[in-house]
């Protein structure tokens, strides 16, 4: 039995081509796979703060130093951490917006990119500790966009997974959504038949 997280991070609760493409991915999984667990994280309905000092302090400073608020954004940050840490499979929903992540995604992976639990410094420099987990990354996009210098969505979460030990990272663009024409019908279905081989 495998674990599953799924992120999602689309600002739009309805229309969202991710969710979309997500939850057609969840049931082709579950359909597949009737014995894993699926917990899911919708960072638009209870989004993350971003990086702070009271983050910061609750990482760094000694317990008993530490303010209440301090206390609350650890405590935060522990159950982020530790749903991925229990997870076997990631599920990253994520649309391009301004040709990247959306921010409530980057503050997620603020929270979880931690030293001395999911990754650690060594003398030949960062060692990934989420070795053995599977990643899946869906992305809906209005242009078309990969493999180009305007995709700063794929380098950027290949690098901070792989960052955490996460190497397996398989990538589904929808993209061409916003082109117009048969563009939008196309890279739609071309992440959908993708998707539904992977599941």
């Amino acid at each position: 039995m495998s674990r599953v997280l799924i992120i999602e991070s689309s600002a739009r609760q309805h229309d969202s081509i991710s969710r979309q493409l997500t939850r057609d991915f969840v049931h082709q999984w579950q359909a597949a796979n009737p014995a894993d667990s699926v917990t899911l994280r919708d960072l638009a309905v209870s989004p993350v703060p971003h990086l702070d000092g009271n983050l910061l302090g609750g990482w760094m400073k000694p317990e008993a130093d530490r303010s209440t608020e301090e206390l609350q954004a650890l405590a935060r940050s522990n159950e982020l951490t530790d749903e991925l840490l229990a997870a076997d499979v990631l599920v990253l929903a994520a649309p391009m917006y301004n040709f990247t992540i959306p921010s409530t995604l980057k503050a997620w992976l603020d929270h979880v990119l931690r030293a001395g639990i999911t990754f650690k410094y060594t003398e030949t420099g960062p060692q990934g500790l989420l070795t053995g987990k599977r990643a899946y990354v869906v992305t809906a996009r209005g242009g078309i966009h990969a493999g180009a210098g305007s995709d700063h969505q794929e380098p950027y979460l290949r690098q901070v997974l792989a960052f955490i030990g996460i190497h397996e990272v398989t990538f589904i663009h929808a993209e061409g959504l916003n082109m117009g024409g048969d563009f939008h019908e196309k890279g739609l279905n071309q992440a959908k038949a993708q998707l539904a081989a992977l599941a």
